[in-house]
């Protein structure tokens, strides 16, 4: 199986519709209308996508139960090939933004984490992450728990939610504080909105935006985006399933691509999109006749623009090479 890189993937957002099913049982917490008949997640558009993430993150209350989240997801990522991944975390669910409950949490996901490096050969970073639509002021909280924890794990400062709400200048103290903490910065834009959301994220300073696919509509911008080498962390699935495009093939990652902007490859929140990352590479794959030689390409993007330290990129890339032999 090819080795996989991904670099945009929520914690949360990869809990298996089981897993919370079973979580909610154990703790009597009554959401099952988040559920379809089969047993997976149940929404209609972005804004109730949003609704049922947050319900049935009310089931992950304790560092334990992120253990055991950690372990599902490594795990599922590591059946897909994946053997370096940066995982969105957010202090406002682990936590609830305070402090020392937030370093409780990160000490459970790491010691999962570490377990699971040994056990499948997968290796995690963390992405502290703010929830754009709980607004500026809890994002300046979200921002000073990054802040404390930046490290070897915790390596960079994104933002997710509804991209709708506000505006990402809204969030520049935010950023700054992070960055000044050494944490490096990826922002979620061009998704909802057009093209102007992604200039905002590179006012900002973002160093790769997440999905970004919008840039499409403004030939300048992807022109621009080619030069500055900015990576665009693409979820063709995650925008599928939600309707910004009807198919892979009308999916501008393609577009992007063969322009020179440097695109990866992620699931975003896999099971409430029925993807995996092998399906990904698959559906890329019929879309626009992608082969090994291309998919390669994205792998070593996302280690080259990946957050991690040097002697762990050194690590990884070698198991590319290897692999390529």
């Amino acid at each position: 199986m090819t080795p996989k890189l991904e670099l945009h993937l929520h914690l949360e957002g990869a809990a298996p519709p089981r897993f919370i099913a079973g979580l909610a049982r154990e703790k009597h917490i009554d959401i099952a209308g988040i559920f379809a008949p089969d047993g997976s997640y149940r929404y209609r558009g972005f804004a109730e996508f949003l609704k049922v993430y947050e319900a049935a993150c009310t089931t992950l209350t304790r560092p334990e139960d992120y253990q055991r989240l950690t372990r599902a997801v490594l795990e599922a990522q590591a059946e897909n090939g994946v053997i370096y991944t940066e995982i969105f975390l957010c202090p406002d669910f682990c936590g609830g933004r305070d402090p020392g409950a937030w370093r409780e949490y990160l000490t459970a996901i790491r010691e999962t984490a570490d377990v699971l490096q040994h056990e499948a050969g997968i290796t995690m970073k963390a992405v502290a992450t703010i929830v754009r639509h709980f607004g500026p002021d809890k994002a300046r909280q979200t921002a000073l728990c990054a802040a404390e924890t930046a490290g070897d794990f915790v390596v960079g400062i994104g933002i997710g939610g509804a991209e709708t709400m506000g505006k990402l200048k809204d969030f520049a103290w935010a950023f700054d504080a992070a960055r000044e903490a050494g944490l490096k910065p990826t922002m979620h834009a061009g998704e909802w909105r057009g093209p102007s959301e992604v200039r905002d994220a590179l006012a900002l300073g973002a160093l790769r935006i997440g999905h970004g696919i919008r840039a499409i509509e403004d030939l300048a911008l992807v022109d621009e985006l080619a030069e500055r080498g900015t990576v665009l962390e693409c979820c063709p699935g995650s925008n599928v399933a939600l309707g910004l495009y009807p198919d892979f093939r009308m999916h501008p990652i393609g577009k992007l691509y063969d322009r020179g902007v440097k695109v990866t490859v992620s699931t975003d929140d896999p099971p409430f999109f029925h993807t995996t990352l092998t399906r990904e590479y698959e559906r890329l794959h019929d879309a626009f006749d992608w082969d090994a030689g291309v998919f390669a390409t994205l792998n070593r993007t996302a280690l080259d623009a990946a957050f991690c330290d040097k002697d762990t990129k050194d690590r990884i890339g070698k198991l590319l090479e290897a692999a390529s032999v």
